[in-house]
């Protein structure tokens, strides 16, 4: 191996260390590092977990809707009296709760990802210490293993067996060995072996953060939510836009009425045509849901990705750290053939300290047989999940030398092998093995197990996590389907499975065919596949996706990478490997598993309550556009000025769409959001404005005198509220104690502005006589029924 002393001179144009005869690279002094601070060559790259406080505020505020009421409401000040003008400041109100709202959401994301942060181990003065990924400077030498993610640009000083996987830059899969002096790039990560390299390009400078800079302005998963809500706002627009301008012509051109009142009951025609409450209710059910599941240590890195893990139907977990906790215990040894179990345990115990970052297996083993000491390893080949197994070679106290292998023995074992026999009967009983083999031919040979004589079995038992039966059993009763996806033996596996309660087909991947459709065949007919290479976990997904699917994939290593990128929603586990942290979009930081459904729920939570309250404002929408277009038709004044429909949204959207987005809500997530939303809103909306524009030419003909208006606007007032309430009263079905009370407290609102002479007179709410009042109420009745029967026979007709 070849050694660089990372605090020798610097090349100006390619800061790679200049070789010494040092040995051991010492990294960079106390005084070079304050040097290089003070000339601003830090990794000055802002973690971006979230909006800035100044992006939350411009989407809040400058939004197409907030800009037409905006105009609407500072003409209604001039033109009208004070309670005409009330919709602006409930826009105010409700723009400064989406900032609130948000900004908490933010302040809870930003403080997860610190805590989720990986921190570099970086070697100054000869000393190694974690340091924060801002704390790099130029020419900081720093210390890699597997797992580990490469945060700034170098160049390798150091490598033992060091393999790196360049796909999220390159697109290939294949992992790349990397020998001193070789580049390395920030955004790759180790897969194998270990090292050291020296940072040549840091902050915005390093490739993947100019990636970041252009790709991750605030970038979010795929969101049918979001894309549906942005679809009804465009189509609404163009509904707006001609609707308006014959409102205007009508009110103001043909009727001729009072300046003034002509210009409020224009502006109360279009005011109501804009659901601005839907993108705000959206935007707070989602922050909301990342400051719940912020407070169970659960960081969702992209909102949407809440909404993503409710829609999927298919969860495929990686067996360690995920069914199982990260550590094992060496329960026996088993001499094979003449072995010396005395010996074979010193080989294990120097096996162990040939590895300075054991995995979980090696720990076990170093935890069971300390090393002796006397052995001084000479070369080392570090586990690689491609291989399945590791090795070295050692010069023994007595002056002998010697080549071992530690893996998997249906890997390491030719196929007949007495071995296997007793290797199966044990993973069969949920234990895992690793077979001891010495071998005979040089470490760096390819073939180097070939010929390997079988010494030992080692056999570990794996700590379920307490918690991981449970998850199972809620993920089948919510009819999603878990898939154990895990590179060790599949009869192992599935024996750990198996204690869980997860029964299904057991499957060695080695046997899967290799056509996607086939593939997506047998992994709809199996639970569990063993012997799973990293290629292979990307494939499966692929393979369960394109037969429709909606795949989340859990996991904690570094082959697990290609899998969580490419799955539908990545969930990593907190103490995973900062690759797997980096590509995810949900880290769960405690490491639980049963953190998931708390994720699923949330998801179905915001989706189900939104979709019911979209449902709400679209009602509203529709019969609004409706009733301008009968208004434009008719020739007659607009019924209403935007007192009655601010009064109108408040009581039957506004607040009873708050609690509604925020209540529980366990069904499952459905696709195609706007044609189910549309489906109930236009025949709602349709029926609605029908009702109350025959309520309203009705009570022209009832009422005459100079006051006639203002008693045929509270008729329809009264009309169009009530259409209204039931239209809320189907939507909050199935009925709770506090749903009925939330519609109870809504109706008595209006009840209270119809009976408090002051409040008739603020609202312009006033029911004059018996007979029309009543007749408006018979209307209301028939505009129900027909709103129930037009439901249910959507509900009938279509299934999704």
């Amino acid at each position: 191996m070849t050694h660089i002393d990372a605090g020798a001179e610097l090349d100006p144009v390619h800061p790679v260390p200049i070789p010494t005869a040092s040995g051991r690279a010492l990294g960079l002094t106390a005084a070079e590092v304050a040097e290089r601070v003070a000339r601003g060559e830090v990794n000055d790259v802002p973690v971006r977990s979230s909006r800035s406080v100044g992006e939350i505020v411009r989407a809040n505020v400058f939004t197409r809707f907030n800009a037409i009421i905006g105009v609407l409401w500072l003409i209604m000040l001039f033109v009208a009296p004070f309670q005409d003008s009330l919709f602006g400041y409930v826009i105010l109100a409700n723009t400064g709760i989406g900032i609130i709202q948000e900004w908490r959401a933010k302040k809870t994301l930003d403080s997860l990802a610190v805590i989720g942060e990986a921190k570099p181990t970086v070697r100054r003065d000869g000393v190694a210490a974690e340091v924060s990924t801002s704390g790099i400077v130029l020419g900081d030498l720093i210390e890699i293993g597997p797992g580990d993610k490469i945060v700034v640009d170098g160049a390798c000083v150091e490598a033992d067996g060091l393999e790196i996987d360049e796909s999220l830059l390159t697109g290939e899969a294949d992992p790349v060995v990397k020998q001193p002096g070789d580049q390395v790039m920030s955004g790759s990560f180790v897969v194998a072996g270990g090292g050291a390299f020296t940072a040549t390009k840091v902050g915005r400078e390093a490739y993947a953060a100019q990636l970041a800079e252009e790709a991750s302005r605030f970038t979010l998963v795929h969101s049918e939510l979001r894309t549906g809500i942005s679809t009804i706002l465009k189509y609404v627009t163009w509904m707006m836009i001609p609707t308006a301008i014959g409102l205007v012509i009508s009110q103001l051109v043909v009727k001729e009425n009072d300046f003034k009142d002509s210009v409020a009951r224009t502006v109360g025609g279009i005011v109501p045509m804009v659901p601005e409450g839907l993108v705000l209710l959206t935007s707070v059910a989602f922050a909301i849901g990342v400051i719940r599941l912020g407070r169970k240590q659960c960081l969702v890195q992209e909102l949407p990705a809440i909404e993503g893990l409710a829609r999927v139907d298919t969860v495929c977990l990686d067996k360690t750290g995920t069914l199982t906790e990260g550590g094992m215990d060496v329960t026996e040894v088993r001499p094979l053939g003449d072995a010396d179990e005395t010996y074979v345990r010193k080989v294990l115990g120097a096996l162990g300290a040939s590895d300075p970052r054991p995995n979980a297996s090696l720990q076990a083993i170093i935890d069971a047989y300390p090393d002796s000491g006397d052995w001084r390893c000479t070369e080392s080949l570090p586990f690689s999940s491609a291989r399945k197994y590791s090795g070295a070679s050692f010069s023994e106290g007595n002056g002998e030398s010697s080549t071992w292998l530690l893996g998997a023995p249906d890997v390491l074992l030719a196929d007949g092998d007495p071995a296997l026999a007793e290797t199966e009967r044990l993973n069969e009983a949920g234990l895992r093995v690793l077979l001891l083999s010495r071998a005979t031919k040089d470490l760096d040979d390819p073939a180097v197990k070939e010929g390997a004589k079988p010494t030992a079995l080692v056999v570990l038992e794996q700590r379920l996590r307490p918690d991981a039966a449970d998850t199972l059993r809620y993920f089948e009763e919510q009819d999603v389907s878990a898939k154990v996806i895990s590179g060790d033996n599949a009869v192992s596996v599935g024996a750990v499975a198996g204690k869980l309660g997860l029964s299904g087909a057991v499957v060695d991947a080695r046997h899967l065919p290799s056509d996607q459709a086939e593939m997506a065949k047998s992994l709809d007919q199996g639970t569990v596949f063993g012997r799973v290479t990293p290629q292979q976990k990307r494939d499966m997904v692929g393979a369960m996706q394109s037969n429709g699917h909606t795949v989340a994939m859990t996991g904690d290593g570094v082959n697990d990478v290609l899998a969580l990128k490419d799955a539908d929603i990545g969930v990593s586990m907190g103490s995973g490997s900062e690759a797997t942290r980096a590509v995810a979009q949900i880290v769960l930081l405690n490491n639980s598993f049963a953190t998931l459904p708390s994720v699923v729920a949330e998801g179905r939570r915001v989706i189900g309550n939104i979709t019911r309250v979209a449902t709400l404002f679209l009602v509203k929408t529709v019969y609004s556009v409706l009733l301008a277009i009968l208004v434009v038709c008719w020739q007659v004044e607009y019924p209403f000025l935007p007192r009655h429909l601010t009064l109108l949204s408040t009581l039957t959207i506004g607040v009873p769409a708050f609690f509604l987005a925020l209540a529980p809500n366990t069904e499952r997530a459905r696709p195609h959001f706007v044609r189910r939303v549309m489906r109930y809103s236009i025949p709602g909306g349709v029926i609605a404005a029908v009702a109350t524009f025959v309520t309203y030419l009705i009570a022209r003909h009832h009422y005459t005198g100079t006051d006639a208006l203002g008693a045929e606007t509270s008729a329809a007032t009264l009309t169009l509220f009530l259409i209204s309430m039931w239209v809320l009263a189907i939507i909050a079905r199935p009925y709770t104690w506090w749903r009925i009370a939330l519609v109870a407290t809504m109706g008595a609102g209006f009840l209270l502005v119809l009976v408090v002479p002051w409040l008739q007179d603020f609202f312009a709410l006033k029911l004059v006589g018996v007979t029309m009042p009543w007749l408006a109420v018979g209307i209301a009745a028939v505009a129900a029924a027909a709103l129930e029967l037009a439901w249910r026979w959507v509900d009938r007709r279509f299934t999704v």
